[in-house]
C-alpha cells in the first residue's frame, strides 16, 4: 500500500488555530519556529493513534497540515474522524481492523514476537490496538514516527515500541528528556536552551542506565540545537562535599566513568549540586577547575523523583517553557504526550518527532 500523498492545500483555519501557532512561534532566544522550519524541510510522515478520541489532537493536526509541518496518518474510523473536522480530508486515515496492511503486519509481528508466544491470532488481536498498528507502520517504513499519549497512559504508548522497535544499537535503556527554553536572568544553558533528563521514564536508573541517559540526551541536544554538550551529573553533593560513601554518589561516579570509556570527547563532570552546575559564582567556589560547573547545558538527575520535580521547578519558578516529553534511545521516533498536554504541545512535539526521523 502506498501512503504517499500530495501536500495538503488547506486555505483557511479559524482565528483560534492561527493564534495558537503564533504563540508558539515567537518569544524565546531559541526560536521554536526553527523546529517547524526544519520539520517542514524534512517532510516526514507522523502517525496519530488517538485522532478519533481527542479534540486536542484534531486541532493540532489541523495546524500541522496547514503549516505543512509533517504529513499525517490518523488511526481510527474515517467517518467519525471526518465528522470532527472537514479540514482533515487531505490526511491519510486508516482503520486498523479494516486495513489491507493487516496480513503483512500480522506476519511480521509473528516473526518479531513469536518467541514470546505471539501467533497469528494473538498478532491480529494486538494489531487491532491503534498503538500496536502505529508501531508497525513505523517499523515497516510506512511512517517515520508516531505521537500519542493525549488520552493514553505512558505504559500503553511505549509498550509496543519497546517490544517491536526496541532501542538503538549501543543503548539498552530508553529514556526521556525535556528541552527548557526561554530567557532567564542566569543566562544558563547555551542560547538559553537547557536539556534535563530523565524526568519522565526511569524511576531509579543504575549506573549503566545513567550512562545510556547521558548518551541519548547528548544526541538529542546536538540534533535539535547543535550545541556543544556540557553535561552535569546532579546530586545533593558537589565533588565529595556530601561524603564519599553514599550509594547514590558512587552510582553517579560509576556512570561518569562508563560514559568516558564510551565517549572520551564528551565534556561531563560531577557529582555536583544544581547551583554549582548553573551559577558561575557558585562554581568558582565549589568547582573552579571544572569545565562544566557554572556552564552546564545538559542536566542529568540521579532518579525520577528529583528529575520530575527539578524540571518543573525550573520551568515554573523560572517562568520558562518545558518542551517535551521527548523520548529517546529508540531505533525510530516514538513520543509520548502528557495527558495534560494542549494543542500547542502537540504541534511542537510533531515537529520534534519529525526531526528525530532525519537520520
Amino acid at each position: 500500500m502506498t501512503l504517499k500523498k500530495e501536500k495538503p492545500q488547506i486555505k483557511i483555519l479559524d482565528n483560534q488555530v492561527n493564534m495558537v501557532y503564533h504563540l508558539i512561534k515567537v518569544g524565546n532566544m531559541f526560536k521554536i519556529s526553527s523546529l517547524f522550519k526544519e520539520a517542514k524541510r524534512l517532510n516526514k510522515t507522523i502517525v496519530f493513534p488517538e485522532a478519533e478520541y481527542s479534540e486536542r489532537v484534531i486541532k493540532a493536526v489541523e495546524i500541522v497540515l496547514k503549516k505543512q509541518i509533517a504529513k499525517v496518518i490518523l488511526l481510527g474510523n474515517p467517518e467519525k474522524i471526518l465528522e470532527k473536522s472537514k479540514r482533515l480530508k487531505k490526511a491519510i486515515i486508516i482503520e486498523p481492523k479494516n486495513s489491507e496492511l493487516m496480513p503483512e503486519f500480522i506476519e511480521e509481528l509473528v516473526r518479531i514476537r513469536g518467541h514470546k508466544g505471539v501467533d497469528e491470532a494473538k498478532a491480529k488481536e494486538l494489531l487491532a490496538d491503534n498503538f500496536y498498528f502505529a508501531t508497525m507502520l513505523v517499523e515497516m517504513g510506512y511512517a517515520d514516527g508516531y505521537l500519542g499519549g493525549a488520552k493514553t497512559s505512558t505504559s500503553d504508548v511505549l509498550r509496543p515500541a519497546l517490544q517491536i522497535i526496541k532501542t538503538e544499537e549501543g543503548i539498552k535503556t530508553a529514556s526521556s528528556c525535556f528541552m527548557i527554553v526561554g530567557t532567564n536572568k542566569l543566562g544558563f544553558g547555551e542560547n538559553n536552551v537547557l536539556f534535563v533528563a530523565d524526568s519522565a521514564l526511569n524511576i531509579s536508573p543504575s549506573a549503566e542506565q545513567l550512562k545510556d541517559i547521558v548518551l541519548s540526551t547528548t544526541k538529542t541536544a546536538v540534533d535539535f540545537c547543535n550545541i556543544s554538550p556540557k553535561v552535569a551529573m546532579l546530586s545533593f553533593s558537589s565533588f565529595g562535599s556530601g561524603g564519599d560513601e553514599d550509594a547514590s554518589i558512587l552510582k553517579i561516579r560509576e556512570a561518569i566513568e562508563l560514559v568516558k570509556k564510551e565517549k572520551r570527547e564528551l565534556t561531563i563532570d560531577g557529582e555536583m549540586q544544581l547551583d554549582c552546575a548553573l551559577v558561575k559564582e557558585v562554581a568558582k567556589v565549589k568547582a573552579k577547575n571544572s569545565l562544566v560547573a557554572g556552564q552546564a547545558n545538559i542536566l542529568i538527575f540521579p532518579d525520577l523523583n528529583s528529575g520530575n520535580i527539578g524540571y518543573k521547578l525550573i520551568e515554573r519558578f523560572g517562568k520558562l517553557q518545558a518542551v517535551g516529553v521527548i523520548m529517546q534511545g529508540f531505533k525510530k521516533p516514538i513520543n509520548d504526550l502528557s495527558r495534560g498536554c494542549n494543542v500547542k504541545d502537540i504541534v511542537i512535539m510533531t515537529a520534534i518527532t519529525s526531526i528525530q526521523a532525519k537520520d
